[in-house]
């Protein structure tokens, strides 16, 4: 015991003497003087190159600017996301509406064609109403709704996957109807 409260005496005083002197020194010989700091000065000025212009020709600028617009893997998927239609549900239903119909064949053609090299996740989710357990269901049989629905417009099962959200990612959430029919939907997600 006496060599812990030794030791941390002795800590404790090497931490509180620290240094003695405080009080940095300047050199005032160059600090004072503002006719060295102004020669200085001229001289940082003198020594800037002057800026050079170069010309490209159009031919230049096009390879340049080809080159310099190739579109990422990522900005590809994001750009054809944007563009897949949400699938929308009645309450308590999983079977495609038919004012859905031509959205799902919207999305069955991008996924055949812009989206063919990537695969494709849907994502089941539903609004506040009932259970966590049988929402996370609800969300399952909508997003294998549209699933076989893509698989029967000829895109390739093996590139679809699913999950469900249940209603834990609204996408509004105020107390209406309107609100609520929002949330039941099938979202498109991109994967490479």
């Amino acid at each position: 015991m006496k060599s812990i409260v030794v030791s941390s005496a002795i800590a404790a005083l090497l931490v509180l003497s620290g240094c003695g002197d405080k009080d940095p020194k300047v050199d005032g010989s160059v600090a004072d003087s503002s006719v060295e700091q102004e020669v200085l000065q001229d001289q940082a000025a003198q020594e800037v190159a002057p800026v050079q212009t170069e010309t490209v020709s159009s031919s230049e600028a096009a390879v340049m600017s080809d080159s310099g617009a190739q579109e990422t893997e990522g900005q590809a998927m994001m750009r054809i996301e944007k563009e897949l239609l949400t699938i929308y549900f009645d309450f308590d239903k999983f079977n495609i509406r038919a004012d859905m119909q031509e959205n799902l064949s919207t999305d069955a053609d991008i996924a055949k064609t812009k989206a063919k090299d990537f695969s494709i996740k849907l994502e089941g989710n539903c609004d506040e109403w009932g259970s966590d357990e049988y929402n996370f269901a609800l969300g399952l049989k909508r997003a294998n709704t549209v699933k076989k629905s893509l698989v029967a417009e000829g895109v390739n099962e093996g590139r679809i996957t699913m999950v469900s959200f249940g209603k834990s990612n609204p996408v509004c959430n105020d107390k209406t109807r309107e609100c609520w029919a929002k949330n039941r939907r099938v979202d498109f997600k991109l994967l490479p």
